[in-house]
């Protein structure tokens, strides 16, 4: 109807249906906008209300088109519209009526509601971003609360470690200060134990700030705030009462070590950083009583170590008198039965030689000079046994000396040879002696004594040798010091052994053999004369004994 085209000039597209519902106009823009439309009813189908309020069983109530057509008043509506491509799209519906025709506008509102939708979208989206931000600020808190917790974790258990891994009290101190130090960021951390209201530096960490043994006091709030086992923290111009001041004011925290209900000591650490303490506080607790625990038990174990220290020194001792002892007592006997043994010997050695004396004065009176030469021979040999017999007697009488308790000056050359005397019974027919004797002084010392030790060296290498075989005997002096060799070609000692046959009671001779004694005393007696016994032995060549003794 040409009545209508003056709506074609309409920014929004228009349609007129009659009383009929039947359409009689679409203006061009209706025609642009929604080119598929075929029907009113199937038109009315494809649009629908935006928000729809109506509560009925009637689908075609749903339809705002139809709701438009029916309505005697205006009507106006947001409604959506699908097309067949499924495209969605906005408008604003406004109905007139005007005498038998219903004209309906639909302004294009898609770009607005779409606008609309993305505002609320962004509007959601922001108080999503607020939300995170907010969750996330409450997980970056609850991560720093965790890893602080880590860290404390961590350095408690640490030390911990350190604390059970040791017995070493310096140790441990070192070790805690050494943490703290690096988690406080201090300049100087120190530990100092308490006695009667001062305090004493045990421990300093670095070693260079070293202060040990540096006796003081705090000022009486700090020593009342340590004493109701509080932990003192505090910007301060003095490390102590007395101490000379800062150039700037420095953060000071004491920790107080108790154990049990007694103050043992104190943690102090100075650090130029001013910071709030709270969770650290709790790490400075924990390690405090792991710390008070650990000083108690490291001590008694230091008090039980020194007592077993004691005990082995005492035991030593008590081992070191049994030796001297067994071998005063040895000797003393061998005295007594060397002076009774002298005695019995000389009595009939004295009738014998004035016998001798006396056949020596008649033998020339003799006319027969067969006889007078058997006779003299018998003599002659009679005479010699009788001066063997006398000097071994007087060797014996000089060997035990019970009478030389004292430092005297001997002759060490012929100290051996006094020796080899004695024991000619060992090596007679079987053993070669060698001797390299040097030049040598009269030394200082205790000739029973040393005898007592050529003794069991040379009887041992005699023992030593099976069959024939060689010892050889070597002194020399020099730079004040005395030293004799004796070398036998003996069958050696094992390298297992040779740090243990100066032990009291260890043998290799055998049961009933050797009492092992023997060394154990030789070794005391030259320990006496300030001097010391070397071995060198090899399996199957022999042994060297080589002894030194310092003449001063």
């Amino acid at each position: 109807m040409k009545k209508f085209d003056i709506f074609n000039r309409f920014r929004d597209a228009v349609i007129i249906t009659n009383n009929k519902r039947e359409v009689v106009y679409k203006n061009n823009k209706f025609k642009r906008w929604f080119p598929e439309f075929s029907d009113i009813k199937k038109f009315s189908h494809n649009a629908n209300f935006d928000i729809c309020p109506l509560e009925t069983e009637n689908v075609e109530n749903y339809s705002p088109i139809y709701n438009a057509m029916i309505s005697k008043e205006d009507f106006s509506a947001r409604i959506s519209y699908q097309s067949e491509r499924g495209k969605l799209q906005y408008y604003d519906l406004y109905a007139t009526k005007r005498w038998k025709y219903t004209l309906m506008f639909l302004s294009d509102i898609s770009a607005e509601a779409e606008l609309n939708s993305v505002e609320n979208l962004n509007k959601k989206l922001k108080e999503r971003v607020v939300y995170l931000e907010n969750q996330n600020e409450d997980l970056m808190k609850i991560k720093q609360k965790a890893q602080s917790q880590a860290i404390r974790i961590a350095l408690i258990n640490k030390v911990s470690n350190i604390i059970r891994e040791s017995m070493d009290l310096s140790v441990i101190l070192i070790s805690a200060l050494k943490e703290l130090s690096v988690m406080f960021g201090t300049f100087k951390a120190y530990y100092a134990s308490y006695n009667n209201g001062s305090f004493c530096v045990e421990e300093v960490y670095p070693a260079k700030n070293s202060e040990m043994k540096k006796t003081f006091e705090f000022d009486e709030e700090t020593a009342e705030t340590i004493l109701s086992r509080s932990i003192s923290v505090q910007h301060t111009l003095r490390e102590f009462k007395g101490a000379e001041s800062f150039k700037q004011p420095v953060m000071r925290i004491a920790v107080p070590v108790f154990h049990l209900q007694n103050l043992i000591g104190v943690i102090v650490l100075l650090s130029y950083k001013k910071r709030e303490l709270n969770e650290e506080l709790e790490i400075l607790e924990a390690i405090s009583s792991q710390l008070g625990n650990a000083i108690i038990r490291a001590e008694l174990y230091n008090k039980n170590i020194q007592t077993v220290h004691q005990l082995q020194n005492a035991l030593k001792e008590l081992k070191e008198t049994q030796l001297h002892l067994i071998n005063s007592e040895k000797m003393a006997s061998l005295g007594q039965l060397v002076a009774g043994v002298a005695h019995e010997i000389n009595t009939p050695i004295a009738s014998i030689k004035s016998n001798n004396t006396i056949l020596s004065k008649f033998i020339p009176r003799i006319q027969d000079p067969e006889i007078s030469s058997i006779l003299a021979d018998i003599n002659d040999v009679d005479r010699e046994a009788i001066q063997r017999i006398s000097h071994m007697v007087t060797s014996l009488k000089k060997f035990v000396r019970l009478d030389e308790a004292e430092l005297q000056e001997a002759d060490i050359n012929k100290e051996l040879e006094l020796t080899l005397d004695l024991i000619r019974h060992e090596t007679k027919n079987r053993i070669e002696i060698e001797k390299h004797y040097g030049e040598i002084p009269l030394i200082k010392c205790y000739p029973n004594m040393l005898n007592q030790v050529f003794t069991n060296v040379l009887v041992n290498a005699c023992q030593a040798i099976d069959g024939k075989g060689k010892i050889t005997i070597t002194t020399s002096y020099t730079l004040k010091t005395l030293t004799v060799s004796i070398k036998d070609t003996g069958k050696g000692i094992e390298k297992s052994e040779i740090n243990k046959i100066f032990t009291a009671g260890y043998t290799t001779k055998g049961v009933g053999v050797g009492t092992g004694l023997g060394l154990a005393i030789s070794a005391k007696i030259i320990e006496k004369h300030r001097g010391k016994i070397i071995v060198n032995s090899e399996v199957g060549k022999g042994t060297e004994f080589i002894i030194t003794i310092c003449s001063e």
